[in-house]
């Protein structure tokens, strides 16, 4: 049914929490790939007097992707791996549309992301990437509330 799933992660604990359904289901259903994907936001340069060389913002949204891919590879070498092949995949971008675009891209089969259980205005202001992710992606999108969280998604 599911022969390869993509897992975002930002990095935090609370994403994690998400690791033991990936286990799971690559137990479960014998998962071929597992992609674990991060997205790096992009550096704003706002010009005018207050300009950033851009060579200092490519540097440092260098120094960001390669600190996101030790941070995933990190995460791999935690996972069981049996016959399941895992990926990992740093992009630059806004969140929810890179990460619904790969998925589309890759011939994923399903999303497996932790959502952090944002309602209300805190919703509204801070936005909620798996939400976005839900509502753009063709893709089948299971979402995995962290503990703790608020009620909503």
């Amino acid at each position: 049914m599911y022969k390869k799933i993509m897992v975002p992660l930002d990095g935090s604990k609370l994403a994690e929490c998400v690791l033991p359904h990936v286990e799971a289901f690559v137990k479960r259903f014998k998962i071929g790939n597992v992609i674990l994907v991060r997205v790096v936001e992009p550096e704003r340069n706002y010009g005018g007097e207050y300009a950033i060389d851009p060579n200092i913002i490519a540097g440092r949204e260098s120094a960001r992707q390669s600190s996101a891919k030790d941070y995933l590879n990190e995460i791999v070498e935690r996972l069981p791996k049996g016959d399941t092949a895992f990926q990992v995949e740093v992009m630059v971008g806004r969140v929810a549309e890179s990460l619904a675009g790969y998925a589309e891209n890759n011939d994923v089969d399903l999303i497996l992301i932790a959502t952090h259980g944002r309602s209300g205005v805190t919703r509204w202001v801070r936005g909620s990437v798996a939400d976005k992710v839900l509502r753009s992606s063709k893709i089948p999108v299971l979402m995995v509330r962290a503990p703790g969280t608020e009620k909503g998604i």
